[in-house]
């Protein structure tokens, strides 16, 4: 009789782009025979892909590394936090090994040393979409990895590298089963997602018989042929991003744009190293709303980043009440170690961060009920995440999973998981809207 499959756990932390690193590996793992399990205990081995950003992320991690390692025993780290592996080590010197971010083989390798495969090519079946850790009916597409750009605060290219994208041809193959597998939601995701092909300097590959740059734009028209909703997340507003919005007014991607502005003062700014000129900014959000009025802008702030004066905050927050930005997060800044905007200037206290965070919350939480108000009488599309007794919960078009609000829908009949359904908009809250289903 045939030994039973080795069986792994998995932990996936940090950003939608980590979670594609996850379904890579997971993919492979059971290519080759492995099974995984839901507990740690019992499992022949635990796999922890760790986000190492910040230091609350890092602690995350290390703390469930140490739930790993107490409930199994037996644990492989990888991710972001691998990069630096003496922090791992120093408070877990018996994990089996540690990978860095991306590092499939070396994860794959040290898993194969722990418990050998046990591979059956008549039972170890793999769909051509791979394994998805998200639900059926949306996926992430990961176009690069790296990013070339040196923002003061952030640690991502000592951590993950330089750009390096993928060739268009590659990218909308991926697309393709993903959506032959019935995905209805693509998002777009990576570093730096408008950067895409500068480091490959937008060479052609052929798909379908048709040349493809491999180019923002291009693949944003390239993946609008699917006929699915096409999210474009973690934009810099370069200035080719205008060249997009028409795509957007038109119907072949959505009219979402995902751009991490992180503050709006010109001297906070210049600290930060933050890309993309950032004077006019405002008169290109009014252009985008005049050529696409259905135009979501979300975005993410950082307060109290070293040296931001109480007129930066203030400039910040009237900038905030000219954008009228859709949907936005905010973040106090917290040190990393290796970071240059930690010596840039003198650190704000932590009671000025606080405050400074409420106030901000507050000023953006009247600003998107306006938004979410405007909504109220309109239909929308909605694509449905759960179902409940009587009530549904979605997103519209303007929402992206996990970090936009939510759209709870009324029905006469009840609605499946990945519908997409036309909702009457008929009241708003700050974060929310609500409807009753008018289409299917």
């Amino acid at each position: 009789m045939a030994a039973s499959a080795p069986r792994i756990s998995f932990v996936s932390l940090g950003c939608p782009k980590a979670l594609v690193d996850s379904e890579r590996i997971i993919t492979r793992l059971r290519a080759e025979g492995y099974e995984l399990a839901r507990e740690h205990a019992g499992s022949d081995i635990v796999i922890v892909n760790t986000c190492g950003f910040l230091e609350s992320a890092q602690a995350e991690s290390l703390a469930a590394i140490g739930d790993a390692l107490a409930a199994n025993g037996k644990v492989i780290v990888t991710g972001c936090m691998g990069a630096e592996p003496e922090k791992i080590t120093a408070k877990y010197p018996n994990v089996l090994a540690v990978t860095g971010p991306q590092q499939y083989e070396s994860v794959l390798d040290a898993v194969h040393k722990a418990v050998p495969p046990q591979h059956d090519p008549y039972l170890d079946l793999v769909p051509p979409q791979g394994i998805k850790l998200t639900p059926r009916h949306y996926a992430y597409l990961k176009i690069s990895e790296g990013c070339n750009n040196r923002c003061s605060f952030c640690i991502i290219p000592k951590l993950r590298g330089d750009l390096v994208s993928r060739p268009a041809a590659d990218v909308l193959r991926e697309a393709e089963k993903l959506v032959d597998a019935g995905v209805k939601e693509l998002l777009v995701i990576s570093q730096d997602t408008s950067a895409y092909g500068v480091d490959i300097k937008y060479a052609s590959s052929e798909w379908k018989g048709r040349e493809r740059r491999a180019k923002f734009f291009d693949l944003a028209e390239a993946l609008g042929e699917f006929g699915v909703w096409v999210r474009l997340q973690y934009v810099y507003p370069y200035p080719h991003v205008d060249d997009v919005i028409p795509l957007m007014a038109d119907g072949k991607v959505l009219p979402y744009l995902d751009i991490p502005f992180q503050h709006a003062s010109p001297d906070v700014l210049k600290r930060m190293r933050r890309p993309a000129a950032q004077e006019k900014t405002l008169e290109r959000i009014a252009r985008w709303r005049e050529i696409c009025p259905d135009l979501s802008i979300r975005s993410t702030f950082i307060v109290g980043f070293p040296g931001e004066t109480d007129e930066d905050f203030e400039f910040l927050l009237e900038w905030l009440d000219d954008a009228m930005l859709d949907r936005v997060g905010c973040f106090k800044y917290e040190p990393v170690a290796g970071a240059a905007a930690n010596d840039l200037a003198a650190a704000i206290p932590g009671e000025v961060k606080e405050q400074r965070w409420h106030r901000f919350m507050a000023r953006q939480q009247s600003i998107s009920a306006k938004r979410l108000k405007r909504k109220v009488g309109t239909r929308q599309q909605v694509i449905i995440d759960e179902v409940g007794p009587s009530v549904a919960k979605g997103r519209s078009k303007a929402d992206a999973p996990e970090v936009d609000g939510s759209v709870y829908v009324s029905s006469r009949r009840p609605l499946k998981v990945g519908e997409i359904a036309t909702v009457k908009i008929e009241r708003a809250d700050e974060y929310d809207l609500h409807g009753t289903a008018v289409g299917f």
